[in-house]
């Protein structure tokens, strides 16, 4: 079992309170990604389950056991980080072999493992080179691969990608997916600022805020039941256009939502005036300015040849207007 349970959890340094009664359940087999703004505290929850941080208060459960004071390696947990540690001096086999000989497994035990892990990463070409002959991929997919022969219970994943330029971040990604479906009852859990890894990788997405969970579901659901404002914002590239004062009063809220693609152009009740396009091949982005609504962005398959200046009618998808309290909170009904 490799189920994590979260109760209450608090962590401060000092006067300053990272994490806030922190509740969180995860079940085991399940990919779950951590997202949030710099400073939100995933990377320290990462940390805390981990055992790297200390809890200040609550309670932590892996497999059904509180592990509050069990050390690190004690929790059967490996950990990825962004940068990848491995040892310059020793080749493929040996970097991904290395916690297995401080375990004084077998040598036929440790090759086996290896193998296996480098059948699973397509590594078995690289076995025999040093990580300096390895590209930033290759070497992030050794430093997995050296997580993956210790057969943890947790995988834990602090931004993985983030030294890896947009290609190789693509290639990566697909073989982290691919991985999970190879391991499906080894629980994962990601921290990452990307939305693509968030919403392609993850079974359910924790969005963090100012140390708390602000909200935890799917990838749909957090698209397109946002529980407040503030992951609104947070999910979706370009960010959901959000509107208050009296516009949003004429739709039935204080403050309400719509996603670019929501946004129909050259039809609605509404004028607004073209400011700016970004073109990115399968479809351009467009900004209008409206006098009351303000600056809002829509979303249009291929190019749009609409002139900067160009005052042009606009409306939304009605199904697909978001509505907010004056709290920020969803509202369920207009």
């Amino acid at each position: 079992m490799s189920d994590i349970k979260v109760s209450n959890l608090r962590k401060s340094y000092g006067a300053v309170e990272v994490l806030r009664d922190i509740n969180l359940d995860i079940g085991s087999g399940e990919f779950v990604i951590f997202v949030g703004p710099s400073g939100c505290g995933k990377s320290t929850l990462l940390r805390c389950i981990s055992g790297l941080e200390s809890i200040t208060s609550g309670r932590l459960e892996i497999g059904g056991k509180v592990v509050n004071q069990v050390p690190p390696s004690k929790r059967g947990i490996a950990m990825v980080f962004q940068s990848y540690a491995l040892y310059p001096h020793m080749n493929v086999r040996d970097n991904m072999g290395y916690s297995l000989r401080l375990r004084r497994a077998s040598r036929a035990e440790t090759e086996a493992r290896v193998n296996e892990a480098a059948a699973k990463l397509q590594l078995q070409p690289y076995l025999d080179r040093f990580p300096r002959e390895l590209s930033g991929g290759q070497r992030q997919r050794v430093a997995i691969g050296r997580a993956i022969v210790r057969d943890p219970a947790v995988f834990l994943f602090d931004e993985p990608l983030s030294n890896l330029d947009a290609a190789l971040r693509v290639a990566t990604r697909l073989e982290i997916a691919a991985l999970k479906e190879t391991l499906p009852q080894t629980t994962m859990i990601y921290v990452t600022h990307d939305q693509v890894e968030a919403m392609t990788l993850a079974d359910r997405i924790v969005v963090l805020n100012a140390g708390r969970v602000e909200q935890v579901g799917t990838p749909e659901e957090l698209y397109e039941a946002p529980g407040s404002l503030f992951v609104a914002g947070f999910i979706g590239s370009p960010s959901m256009n959000i509107i208050s004062g009296a516009f949003a009063e004429g739709l039935g809220a204080p403050t309400i939502g719509i996603r670019p693609e929501d946004v129909i152009l050259g039809e609605g009740p509404y004028q607004g005036r073209v400011t700016h396009k970004e073109y990115l091949g399968a479809d351009s982005f467009v900004y209008l300015d409206e006098p009351v609504a303000g600056r809002l962005t829509a979303r249009v398959p291929g190019k749009a040849d609409y002139p900067d200046g160009t005052t042009m009618a606009f409306g939304f998808q009605p199904a697909k207007i978001h509505r907010f309290d004056a709290t920020g909170k969803r509202l369920t009904t207009a």
